[in-house]
């Protein structure tokens, strides 16, 4: 991975404040052309360096009012890739990550209900190939949501 330099940082702490902010206005805070802010924020696309942009949508906006975290129990911790490819299937899923622990895997998912959960759980989840338990942690608020400081 290239390393990024001190503009590169500059930009990413402005942007990352507020991604709506203008790259004429990033460019004047950090005393360069609009051309080179967005000639760094895509060269940091292309290596990597930011993953994404994009608006949040509020999840209870669109009806999901619950947000689960679930363990996953893996038949064999190798099934990870086929479990996950399975899991990417199901939209109310959005994150999935392969852990050390007391699980195999971790998913973020969102369900309109108990009943949606259920159906998310007892139809589709535990009947992935390879998915031998789940346990499921009901999130009840969300304080901290932020991406790591750029130093």
């Amino acid at each position: 991975m290239e390393k990024i330099d001190e503009l590169d940082r500059s930009i990413l702490r402005i942007i990352t404040q507020n991604a709506r902010t203008p790259f004429k206005d990033v460019a004047d805070i950090c005393g360069v052309s609009r051309a080179a802010v967005h000639q760094r924020v895509q060269k940091m696309f292309d290596n990597g360096v930011i993953l994404g942009s994009g608006y949040q949508v509020n999840p209870k906006m669109l009806g999901y009012n619950l947000c689960v975290y679930i363990g996953l129990t893996l038949d064999k911790g190798s099934m990870y890739k086929a479990v996950s490819a399975e899991l990417e299937k199901i939209p109310e899923v959005v994150e999935t990550h392969f852990t050390l622990g007391a699980y195999a895997m971790m998913v973020k998912l969102y369900a309109r209900d108990d009943k949606d959960l259920m159906h998310l759980l007892n139809d589709l989840i535990q009947n992935i190939p390879g998915v031998a338990n789940t346990e499921t942690l009901t999130c009840l608020d969300q304080k901290i949501n932020r991406t790591l400081p750029v130093e």
